[in-house]
């Protein structure tokens, strides 16, 4: 099958290969249900070594970077406690923290959790955190800019492997919260 953007010389539907996805990932495109159909959701093989985003854009081809978004895990901080929670924003931008996130959080601090954290609460793999399989209670704030995108390309719960994932389908995932400007 080929891919709906990119030169990929291995894509398939996500359902069709859920052995190499993460336990929680895997779970959550079984359990799929909402406007996309799960076939919808793309699964593309590449290279571990080239995961992250400049570099993956080097090797795939820079248009993707306009395509593509990072899913990062964040801590909220108030009164002793922490919270966590995940955004989603295209990759050519970068997560407003000690804005838009402190304050849809209600938090008096916010930041950027732990690689530790991040894959200990996700049971993801660092550089490849997804915002499909996340835990269902945490909040999901996705830019409003990634739901306007009609293809967006985002990892896959592993290093090795991306999805390919109809914008609109972010906004109908658990937890999620369309924001404008939470990618600045």
């Amino acid at each position: 099958m080929r891919a709906p953007i990119g030169n990929f010389d291995d894509a398939r539907p996500a359902p069709d290969c859920l052995d190499l996805f993460t336990p929680p990932v895997a779970d959550a495109v079984r359990a799929w249900h909402g406007d996309v159909p799960a076939e919808q959701l793309i699964y593309v093989d590449t290279d571990p070594d080239i995961a992250d985003t400049a570099v993956f854009a080097e090797h795939y081809g820079q248009e993707l970077l306009d395509e593509s978004a990072n899913c990062v895990v964040v801590a909220g901080k108030r009164g002793g406690e922490t919270s966590l929670a995940a955004c989603v924003v295209l990759s050519s931008t970068r997560v407003d923290v000690n804005g838009v996130v402190r304050k849809q959080l209600g938090a008096r601090k916010a930041s950027f959790a732990s690689m530790d954290t991040a894959t200990g609460e996700t049971g993801m793999e660092y550089g490849g955190i997804t915002p499909i399989g996340l835990p269902a209670d945490w909040p999901l704030l996705v830019d409003s800019a990634v739901v306007d995108t009609e293809w967006v390309l985002i990892g896959s719960g592993r290093r090795r492997g991306k999805l390919i994932v109809p914008g609109k389908a972010f906004a109908g995932l658990p937890g999620a919260m369309v924001i404008d400007g939470l990618g600045i």
